[in-house]
C-alpha cells in the first residue's frame, strides 16, 4: 500500500476519514452544507467519539463521497489514538471498492510522530496473504491502494520513512513466515525465505546444519529434529549498525516449523495451528529486518533454532536422556515440550560465540501461558529487574503487550530429575514458570536474560487495529522499540 503525506486535502476521488476525539470534531467544520446532516447522522448512531467507533456517511453535496468519522477516545494517548484511527480506516475500506483514502488530522493535536503512527497502523492493517486463495470473489479482493495523511505538522513523512516504514517491512516478513503452511516453510525454506528478504540490507548470514550442530554437541535440539526428514538448521543474522566492537544484544527465536508433539502426539483437533509454532523465530527474523531496514544504530544478532517435531520411527522417545551443548543432561519426559530443548542449545551457542550482556528469547512455548494471560499479553520472565522493566516499557508503547511472571527456587526444584540434571517438564501446575526455569539453567553468569512466552499472541482469531485475523507479527515492534529506547537512546 502506498503511504503519502500532505498539508491539505487533495482534489479527486477518495474516501475521507476524520477523527473525533470524544465530542471534539473539528473535521466537520470543513464539510460546509453537509455538516448538519452528518451531525444528525452521528446523533442517530449514538456516536460519542469513543475509541475505534466508526460512522459511515455519503456526502450528497460532494458527489456521494464516502465519509468515515472515527472515534479516537477523549482520553486516549496520541499514539493509541493514532493507531486506532489508521487501523480502523483501513479495516473498513480495504475491500470496500474505494482505491484511495484521505485521513484528515486538521484541528487535532497530532505531531509528526503521531501522524506517522496513523500511517504505520494503516500499513500494518492493510497486510494480507492471499497467495493460496484462487477463487476470491471481486467483493472479497482488496481495492484500497493508497492512504494519504493530511496534517500532523512538518516532518511526518520523514518520521514515517526513517522510523516506521522498516518496521512495517519487518512485521510483514514475520506474518508471512507464520502464515505459510508447514509444507512450504520448514527449516531449510525458512532460511531461504529470510535470506531472500534480507538481501541488500547489510545483514550477515550464517547457517549451521545438522553436522555442524552435532559436532558442537547440540543433543537437545537434534533430539527434537531426529524424527523428521527435514534437516534442522540454525539461522544466525548479524546486524552491525552500532559501534565497532560494541557487545551485541542477542535475540533467540524458537523455530519449530511444525509441531505434532512427536511421540507425545497432540490431539488431531486444531493441530494445523502448529504451523505457527515458529512464531518466535519469525519475530526474531522480522525484528532484524526492521532494524536493518531503518539502519538502527545498534549491534544486534538474531539466532533461530529451526526444527520440525515429528513422530517418526526414529523420533525421540519419552524417557530418553539427551546431553545439551552446555554439558547438562535432560530427561525428556514429554516430547511435546520440545521448544525449550531447541532454545537451550541455541542459547548456549549464542553465549559462547558472542558473549552478550543481554539475551532475549521469544517462543510460542506453553499452552499454560494462554490459560494465564489469554490473548491480551505475552508473559515475560527475567533474571534482571532492569531488563524486565525496559521490555515492559517498550511493550506499553509498541502495542506488543507484556506481563511479568514470577520465578524462584521452589519452581526450579519442580524440574529436578532422579536420573539426569533436569526434566524437560514439571507438574501440570505452573507450566509456563517451570519452562522458564528450565531455560534459566542455560543462562551464563552475568548475562541479563528475558524469556518471552508469546504462545497466545503469535496468531489471532479476531482482528485488531493493526492486524486482521491470522498472524499478528507479535514481537517485531517490541524488540525494535526496546533497541530504540535502550541501545540507540
Amino acid at each position: 500500500m502506498q503511504i503519502r503525506f500532505a498539508d491539505a486535502r487533495p482534489a479527486g476521488d477518495y474516501a475521507l476519514a476524520i477523527p473525533a476525539a470524544g465530542t471534539r470534531r473539528p473535521g466537520l467544520d470543513a464539510l460546509g452544507s453537509s455538516k448538519a446532516a452528518v451531525e444528525a447522522a452521528l446523533g442517530r448512531a449514538r456516536f460519542e467519539g469513543e475509541s475505534a467507533a466508526l460512522v459511515e456517511y455519503f456526502l450528497e453535496s460532494d458527489n456521494g463521497r464516502r465519509l468515515l468519522v472515527v472515534g479516537t477516545g477523549a482520553e486516549a494517548s496520541p499514539a493509541d489514538a493514532a493507531e486506532k484511527l489508521g487501523g480502523a480506516v483501513v479495516g473498513k475500506l480495504l475491500t470496500s471498492g474505494e482505491t484511495q483514502a484521505v485521513i484528515d488530522l486538521t484541528g487535532h493535536d497530532y505531531d509528526a510522530d503521531a501522524a506517522a503512527r496513523v500511517a504505520l497502523a494503516a500499513a500494518l492493517r492493510a497486510w494480507r496473504y492471499d497467495r493460496y486463495r484462487t477463487r476470491l470473489k471481486d467483493k472479497q479482493k482488496p481495492t484500497l491502494a493508497g492512504v494519504m495523511i493530511v496534517g500532523g505538522g512538518a516532518g511526518a513523512a520523514e518520521r514515517y520513512a526513517t522510523r516506521y516504514a522498516g518496521v512495517v517491512e519487518g512485521v510483514a516478513l514475520t506474518r508471512e513466515l507464520v502464515t505459510e503452511p508447514a509444507n512450504i516453510i520448514y527449516p531449510e525454506s525458512f532460511v531461504e525465505r529470510v535470506q531472500d528478504s534480507l538481501k541488500g540490507l547489510g545483514v550477515e548470514i550464517q547457517v549451521l546444519g545438522r553436522d555442524e550442530m552435532a559436532k558442537l554437541g547440540m543433543g537437545a535440539l537434534l533430539g527434537v529434529a531426529q524424527g523428521s526428514v527435514r534437516e534442522p538448521k540454525m539461522l544466525v543474522m548479524k546486524w552491525n549498525g552500532g559501534k565497532n566492537g560494541e557487545t551485541p544484544v542477542v535475540f533467540i527465536g524458537k523455530g519449530v516449523t511444525f509441531d505434532t508433539g512427536g511421540i507425545s502426539i497432540k490431539p488431531a483437533q486444531n493441530m494445523e495451528a502448529m504451523k505457527w509454532d515458529m512464531g518466535g523465530a519469525g519475530a526474531v527474523a522480522g525484528a532484524i529486518k526492521a532494524l536493518a531496514s531503518r539502519k538502527a544504530k545498534a549491534n544486534v544478532i538474531g539466532v533461530c533454532g529451526l526444527v520440525e517435531n515429528m513422530p517418526d520411527g526414529n523420533a525421540q522417545r519419552p524417557g530418553d536422556v539427551v546431553t545439551t551443548m552446555s554439558g547438562q543432561t535432560v530427561e525428556v519426559i514429554n516430547t511435546d515440550a520440545e521448544g525449550r530443548l531447541v532454545l537451550c542449545d541455541a542459547m548456549t551457542w549464542a553465549q559462547k560465540q558472542f558473549k552478550p550482556k543481554v539475551m532475549i528469547d521469544l517462543a510460542t512455548l506453553t499452552g499454560a501461558m494462554v490459560i494465564t494471560l489469554g490473548h491480551e499479553y505475552a508473559g515475560i520472565f527475567s533474571n534482571d529487574d532492569g531488563l524486565a522493566g525496559d521490555l515492559v516499557k517498550a511493550s506499553d508503547s509498541s502495542g506488543d503487550k507484556l506481563w511479568r511472571q514470577p520465578m524462584g527456587e521452589a519452581y526450579d526444584r519442580l524440574i529436578d530429575s532422579p536420573i539426569a540434571d533436569m526434566k524437560n517438564v514439571g507438574p501440570r501446575e505452573a507450566g509456563s514458570i517451570t519452562a522458564a526455569q528450565f531455560l534459566k539453567r542455560y543462562v551464563d553468569d552475568g548475562v541479563k536474560w528475558a524469556h518471552l512466552d508469546i504462545a497466545g499472541m503469535a496468531w489471532s482469531d479476531k482482528p485488531s487495529p493493526t492486524y486482521d485475523k491470522g498472524a499478528t507479527g507479535y514481537g517485531v515492534r517490541l524488540l525494535d522499540k526496546y533497541i530504540a529506547d535502550t541501545v540507540e537512546a
